[in-house]
């Protein structure tokens, strides 16, 4: 198993595929819950695209050095929107499905939170990894090896300020 290294761009043009993936089911949802981290830049993405309102659900289950490690899973005891109520029919979006266990928490916790508001709610990801327990309803990339995912933020997971201030610096960037 060796792992994928995705660049910028590679990273973009996945996002599009599984914007235009959503839209080829033909399947109308009128709410994006992005999952926080991993699913900001998904979900924004499919947001501005799609012009529904983004909720943002901040979960968290890696941990150690470059958090490559999986640990238990913290689901945030909030739902983050601008809007008065959350969408009926949600698409609900992740960077990708390793274990399958955020979104197998995440699904029930929106039912229970949000109760007969919630009619429908279907998962989004860009990458779906062979050892996940849970398969997502849409999704651009299988990946049955289930390789280590390098997207290209991850540089920032990394990098401290000190850091980030001395390459300006050196660069003559103010």
């Amino acid at each position: 198993m060796s792992d994928l290294y995705v660049s910028w761009s590679d990273y973009h043009r996945t996002i599009e595929k599984l914007a235009v993936q959503v839209y080829q089911s033909q399947w109308q949802f009128n709410q994006i819950v992005c999952l926080a981290r991993g699913g900001l830049r998904v979900g924004d993405i499919l947001s501005r695209i799609y012009e529904q309102p983004l909720a943002i659900l901040a979960t968290s289950s890696y941990v150690g050095a470059g958090k490559q490690e999986r640990g238990s899973l913290v689901v945030s005891r909030y739902l983050t929107m601008t809007t008065d109520k959350l969408g009926s029919r949600i698409l609900l979006v992740d960077d990708l499905v390793d274990s399958g266990v955020t979104l197998q928490q995440t699904v029930p916790w929106l039912q229970e939170q949000f109760g007969t508001e919630v009619e429908e709610i279907r998962t989004a990801v860009l990458w779906y990894k062979g050892c996940s327990a849970f398969v997502p309803d849409y999704y651009v990339d299988y990946l049955p090896d289930s390789p280590w995912i390098h997207q290209p933020f991850e540089p920032y997971e990394k990098m401290n300020i000190a850091e980030l201030a001395a390459l300006h610096q050196e660069a003559g960037v103010s």
